[in-house]
């Protein structure tokens, strides 16, 4: 047994290292972003994180593909407690260590067993869509086959832990069926099919168990490690996501402070008494590169599953135009990835001669957008692409004063009338001249 502890320490450990330098490599990435918004809130917040992370709202606009998906999450939440068990059992040599609880142990137990089969029959599946389907929002010119390679990798491995899962419950049911006294634990599906092991000796059995509950818990070992490096990260990021997610309406665009702050200094001198001392120097108004994106874009990116439904209802893509919102977040996650590390190690002054901006994203894209708010309004995850958008063409606008004609027309008209029409301020009643108006 103390061997047994040796080596499941040592590999806990690696797993722990190998982790935390990834997340500390991404801790520097959003060390290089903005400041976004002010978290505030946190009764509203963690209301909208359960309806929407927990309860699944969103995803049941799709209903049976949403209910498959809510199945699998909600599997995962009972699932982690018996995890966090095999990781106690393989550190102390417990065996069953929360057994202790009680009747709160098999009520946790047998969900866990139920749930192992729905997971492995969802996941199932999900992989016959993604190989035999053709679904077309799982399409798109960002789509590429590493992408789709990375799902099916997933859900394989999501798969493997399922089975290995339901091999281990049904190797000790049948170890201890001939046993003397209860064993810890409830296992419905397990004691079901416990059955293709009769007549396996117990020394067989205990390593077919063995072999299954080692093959679980470095699969859930490695799975943590390769998250970080896949679209499948939404495991360990929607949920922040949601709880950090914009709680204005979403019509609502950001105004830009430094814009404001000069807005009102122009208006009324006197109200730079109301505003903060030391306002940092604005170096680019909007976004033209990954560093200029706010910390909330970052993690969208992160947390973002490539589930194409922003996409899908996306009126500009619905008629033909180049822009896809899922697009852009994915953008922004690859952007990082390229230029992320040079920003690191040399600081905001590294260049490698491209942008977010044209090289990633181009402008006939975001001008595309109607800021309609579909995509995220959509979005299971809370993910608001049109401030994204917006935050691009201000660079465009205020640092490259570019904008297509029909955008200019109005900026010219604004400048020399005051108004979005080709008249005079002199001139905008003259529509009304010689109508009759009577006043009673």
């Amino acid at each position: 047994m103390m061997v047994k502890q040796i080596i499941f320490a040592v590999t806990l450990l690696t797993t722990l290292a190998v982790f935390s330098f990834t997340i500390q490599r991404i801790i520097r990435y959003f060390k290089l972003t903005r400041k976004a918004f002010p978290v505030r809130d946190p009764v509203k917040r963690f209301r909208v994180m359960f309806e929407v992370a927990f309860v699944q709202t969103k995803i049941f606009r799709k209903p049976v593909i949403g209910l498959f998906h809510a199945l699998v999450f909600w599997g995962f939440c009972v699932i982690a407690f018996g995890s966090i068990e095999m990781i106690i059992d393989g550190l102390f040599g417990t065996d069953h260590f929360m057994s202790i609880f009680g009747p709160l142990y098999a009520i946790v137990v047998a969900s866990g067993d139920i749930f192992g089969l729905v997971v492995a029959v969802c996941i199932a599946i999900f992989l016959v869509r993604r190989l035999f389907f053709h679904i077309r929002r799982f399409e798109g010119i960002e789509m590429k086959k590493v992408s789709h390679l990375d799902a099916n990798i997933a859900l394989s491995m999501i798969l493997i832990l399922m089975i290995s899962l339901l091999g281990m419950n049904m190797a000790f049911v049948a170890l201890h069926a001939g046993a003397a006294g209860a064993f810890p634990g409830v296992y419905p599906i397990s004691t079901m099919f416990a059955g293709v092991f009769n007549g396996m000796p117990s020394e067989r059995l205990n390593l077919v168990y063995e072999c299954c509950w080692w093959l679980h818990i470095l699969m859930i070992f490695v799975f943590a490690n390769v998250l970080p490096y896949s679209k499948h990260f939404h495991v360990f990021m929607s949920i922040p996501n949601v709880f950090l997610s914009r709680l204005e309406p979403l019509g609502k665009l950001p105004n830009m402070d430094s814009i404001t702050r000069e807005v009102k200094l122009m208006l009324n001198p006197e109200s730079v008494v109301d505003m903060p001392a030391g306002e940092p120097v604005i170096e680019r108004f909007g976004v033209k590169d990954i560093e200029d994106v706010s910390w909330k874009n970052y993690l969208d990116s992160l947390a973002c599953t490539e589930c194409g439904r922003c996409t899908s209802v996306c009126p500009a893509n619905l008629t033909g135009k180049l822009l896809s919102p899922r697009k852009i977040i994915m953008n922004v996650r690859a952007r990082m990835k390229e230029k992320g590390p040079g920003l690191v190690k040399e600081g905001l002054r590294y260049s490698d001669k491209k942008s977010l901006l044209r090289d990633y994203i181009t402008e006939e894209e975001l001008w595309a957008c109607t800021t309609c708010n579909a995509c995220a309004k959509e979005c299971p995850i809370n993910i608001n692409h049109p401030t994204l958008i917006i935050d691009m063409r201000r660079y465009l606008v205020m640092e490259e004063a570019s904008a297509p004609s029909g955008i200019k027309w109005i900026f010219g008209n604004i400048e020399n009338n005051g108004a979005a029409w080709q008249f005079s301020a002199e001139d905008r009643l003259l529509w009304a001249q010689d109508l009759e108006i009577h006043v009673n």
